[in-house]
């Protein structure tokens, strides 16, 4: 069952805590591909200064401030597609980028895509999905869209880590610190 646009109109750090272990979903090329979210990060406000909605709603932040359950997908780095679900009330930016999967369906597609290395990455989920632009504002909650995110397994807390967010080098405190990254660790699926 794909995950209502209701649980994506939360509070944004629920929405990240509550997306590990959700299914993503993606239809490329004919074949579906599958992972289990196993890692998220929460961004939301125009305060959080490793937002990118500090710099307010420009042509590239839009779908974060759009309606909750949409994707938002940006570039980074000069070669990684970033992949985030759209939270809370429309008008307010926030969203929560998905950092990692367990593949469970198409695995040989997304090793193929990954050359055999692993997909806990941002950038290296969406590159093992076939995730790009041309997804940005898809509506993740359409049961027949080709990306959607659907109810998956419910991770207990006891295997959830909660940390600071990676990759903020230039981001002052106290949002440097902040503990929004959710992380499934110490937990192994077994299908």
């Amino acid at each position: 069952m794909t995950l209502p646009r209701k649980f994506y109109n939360r509070p944004t750090l629920t929405v990240a805590r509550e997306l590990l272990g959700a299914r993503l979903v993606h239809i490329s090329n004919g074949k579906k591909l599958v992972g289990l979210i196993t890692e998220t990060e929460a961004y939301f406000g125009f305060d959080d200064l490793a937002s990118h909605a500090k710099a307010g709603r420009t042509i590239r932040t839009d779908p974060m401030f759009g309606e909750a359950g949409h994707a938002y997908i940006y570039f980074t780095y000069g070669n990684h597609w970033m992949l985030n679900a759209v939270t809370e009330k429309e008008g307010f930016p926030a969203a929560v980028l998905i950092r990692a999967i367990q593949p469970i369906e198409g695995i040989e597609l997304m090793m193929k895509r990954r050359q055999g290395r692993d997909t806990f990455g941002p950038g290296k989920l969406t590159q093992a999905m076939g995730i790009t632009k041309s997804q940005n504002y898809v509506d993740l909650t359409e049961p027949t869209s080709p990306l959607r995110i659907e109810a998956g397994i419910k991770v207990p807390d006891k295997s959830v880590t909660i940390g600071a967010r990676v990759g903020l080098n230039k981001t002052p405190e106290p949002w440097f610190s902040k503990p929004w990254r959710f992380l499934v660790k110490d937990w192994k699926i077994d299908f």
